[in-house]
């Protein structure tokens, strides 16, 4: 686990809610259980600081860093897609761009990539559902584009086959199922006689690999997935452990946070 991811999730998991703040002390004592050291952290907060993502304070008890607006919103978002909160429907239609000039960058591709977005050629993108950000990632990319909501005149048969072409489902499924099989033993390891610490650690872990589904799944409607869909059941996996590790992890956070209390 690379210390600026783990930072990442750690802000969108436990200080989103705690006021998008903490002393970098208290970042160290947060990423130490994942074997992270300190220079690590303090190397990774650097980055992000010149990368737009956390802005220096000072606090009480010293040296903090707090989420700038930019990073607020990608946390959202990306909080909504791990906890699947605020999806409806779909209404059948896609939110396809068509890139005029030259292809995006690897760089820029991998941020469309992460909002939900995939290739159908080098210069068509489609989501199931369009995103809030897309157009802030396309302007900064300086690309000509134009944007369609376009529905499939063959139906949810059309639409699955255009599914199919954009994503590799068959990797996908392999994905989740690699993922309950990977974090079973990390969670169910965690048992009423545990620390604080150990769940912690534990429900790290499984949200950080949950979250890497972001780059990967765009959480498709389930009329264009195919039968016994493994992400079904990843989900309910992770959602059980999730919440069972959650009050254990969010008391190890505050005394992380508070230390002298």
């Amino acid at each position: 686990m690379q210390a600026r991811s783990a930072l990442f999730d750690l802000y969108g998991d436990y200080l989103r809610t705690r006021g998008s703040r903490a002393p970098v002390a208290a970042l160290v004592r947060l990423l130490a259980p994942l074997d992270i050291a300190a220079p690590a952290v303090r190397t990774a907060v650097s980055r992000m600081v010149r990368q737009g993502w956390l802005h220096p304070l000072r606090m009480a008890s010293g040296a903090g860093y707090l989420l700038t607006p930019k990073a607020a919103r990608r946390l959202d978002e990306a909080s909504a897609r791990v906890y699947r909160t605020g999806r409806g429907g779909w209404d059948g239609r896609f939110d396809l761009i068509l890139i005029r000039d030259q292809p995006l960058t690897r760089r820029d591709a991998e941020r469309l990539t992460f909002l939900g977005y995939a290739t159908l050629g080098d210069q068509v993108w489609v989501a199931p559902r369009a995103s809030d950000e897309v157009e802030t990632v396309l302007q900064e990319a300086q690309a000509g584009y134009e944007r369609f909501s376009a529905a499939h005149t063959a139906g949810s048969a059309g639409a699955a086959a255009i599914v199919g072409k954009a994503w590799d489902l068959d990797r996908i499924g392999r994905s989740y199922r690699e993922f309950e099989e990977e974090l079973r033993p990390v969670v169910k390891a965690v048992t009423a006689r545990s620390s604080d610490e150990e769940a912690y650690a534990a429900r790290f872990r499984l949200v950080h690999a949950w979250r890497s589904f972001l780059f990967h799944d765009p959480q498709l409607p389930t009329a264009l997935l195919p039968p016994g869909w493994p992400g079904i059941r990843a989900a309910a996996f992770f959602d059980k452990h999730a919440t069972r590790l959650r009050p254990a992890a969010d008391r190890y956070v505050e005394r992380c946070l508070h230390p002298g209390r």
